[in-house]
């Protein structure tokens, strides 16, 4: 339900379980983790989904039972926004919840023209992951991140470009390639290159 496909020094990560809108479990959550600490080996890492949903985020039963405050989620973005090497979020749907969370640890996040983003832990009466405010409110301000956690608005991503939040429209049909596209430059560097960069950007 994680797929890894290495490419040279590139890493697409897919989250397919399409038949639950791409919800994750626990292990499939533990899964991302594993492959996120490891990927400090690839030169750039692209997330995406299979399907319609890039991922609803937890998986209800698994939600009910804890995984909506998991250290996970945490352990997660952390280990993405600690890679060396370049990060894109390739959004082939809607992305809510807990996986937003990953999506805001990348460095870039591209998406198809039907996709919206929510995290509605106002209205379920979780607290969001402790980083994953702290980033939102860096690229979009505190009155956005506000829209989305506390009035629990989903986002278009025509909107969510406006404010910053998502990088770059692309086709469902060449998503993949633009993303492959972006980190095409960071590929053909040394890694020790593409590091010193991304620490000055830092």
């Amino acid at each position: 339900m994680i797929s890894l496909e290495k490419d040279a020094g590139l890493w697409i990560v897919t989250i397919d379980r399409q038949d639950k809108a791409n919800s994750l479990t626990p292990q499939m959550l533990e899964q991302l983790c594993e492959i996120a600490e490891s990927a400090r080996e690839a030169q750039a890492l692209i997330l995406t989904g299979a399907g319609r949903v890039f991922s609803a985020g937890a998986d209800l039963e698994a939600a009910r039972a804890g995984l909506a405050t998991s250290p996970l989620w945490e352990r997660l973005s952390g280990a993405i926004a600690r890679l060396p090497g370049l990060t894109v979020a390739a959004l082939n749907g809607t992305a809510a919840g807990g996986a937003l969370g990953m999506v805001l640890a990348c460095d870039l996040r591209l998406a198809v023209p039907e996709a919206k983003l929510f995290y509605p832990v106002m209205k379920l009466g979780f607290l969001p992951q402790p980083s994953d405010p702290v980033r939102l409110t860096a690229l979009i301000g505190p009155a956005r991140a506000k829209m989305i956690l506390m009035a629990g608005q989903k986002i278009p991503v025509e909107e969510a470009q406006l404010w910053g939040l998502i990088d770059r429209l692309a086709p469902p049909d060449s998503l993949l390639a633009e993303a492959r596209a972006l980190c095409a430059d960071t590929l053909g560097a040394s890694p020790a290159h593409a590091a010193a960069i991304k620490a000055m950007i830092r």
